[in-house]
């Protein structure tokens, strides 16, 4: 029960800021020691597919236009081949530490810079002038590094999307969240199916996964009725209050998981 409220609060207010939830998910969980780490990353992007999908589908059988196709489908590419690179990157830095949840401290700093470089920005955005990245070479490279960190971390997407395309696109905070959403779909479902191909999936628990992916689309299902309500300004606030929170939780991770 507690993995489904995680999963539908943080899917809810994921699809608001284009975030994913897993961003959420994976430290919380980690924080409470649920799962191994393994398992949690690989639950975390089960949930964010789960909830990108529906969002997704939702916002192209709406007819909605928010995601610029000709930039959106070559990053969305290019996120599905960093995505495979980010899953192989986790393979490899847990071997490296054992097969032990060392690897949980090494995801945990990560993060924890990330989103400290990505509050940074978000606080002084406005005096930072956007780029306007257009050609589809461009889009895909960017697509690849942001798939890379999201399957790698397990957060799906996370805040790191969403400074990406700011200021390589000069997107606005709603347009960005779909966009965002739009890459995470591709660059999770590339990650999933690559490990089940490998068979590399951890041991977890079956109803554990079920209550999480019913708390993922659940969360997809609040975020939109809110995303339609709230404006960008409204958007941005919620935005930096989940960075702070996010930065002290994979703080305390890091020193968690860090090996004595």
């Amino acid at each position: 029960m507690i993995c489904f409220l995680v999963s539908l609060l943080a899917s809810a207010v994921g699809a608001v800021c284009g975030i994913g939830g897993g961003v959420i998910i994976k430290p919380v969980l980690d924080l409470l020691q649920v799962e191994t780490v393994a398992a949690i990353s690989f639950l975390s992007g089960c949930t964010v597919l789960a909830m990108s999908s529906y969002s997704v589908l939702r916002s192209l059988l709406a007819g909605e236009r928010a995601v610029d196709l000709r930039t959106g489908t070559p990053l969305a590419l290019g996120a599905a081949a960093g995505g495979l690179l980010g899953r192989q990157l986790f393979a490899a830095v847990q071997a490296l530490s054992g097969g032990g949840d060392t690897v949980g401290a090494v995801q945990a700093a990560c993060l924890a810079v990330i989103t400290a470089g990505t509050l940074a920005y978000t606080l002084k955005k406005e005096q930072i002038a956007p780029h306007a990245v257009r050609s589809a070479g461009g889009c895909a490279l960017i697509g690849v590094a942001l798939g890379v960190c999201s399957s790698f971390l397990g957060i799906g997407g996370g805040p790191i999307n969403l400074v990406v395309l700011y200021f390589f696109f000069g997107m606005d905070t709603k347009t960005a969240a779909a966009n965002s959403l739009y890459v995470i779909f591709f660059s999770q479902l590339a990650s999933l199916l690559s490990t089940l191909a490998a068979g590399a999936a951890p041991e977890f628990s079956h109803a554990v996964l079920a209550l999480m992916v019913a708390g993922g689309i659940g969360g997809g299902v609040i975020g939109r009725a809110l995303n339609r309500r709230l404006d960008s300004r409204a958007v941005d606030r919620l935005f930096v209050g989940l960075m702070a929170v996010i930065i002290a939780i994979s703080v305390v991770n890091t020193w968690r998981y860090a090996p004595r």
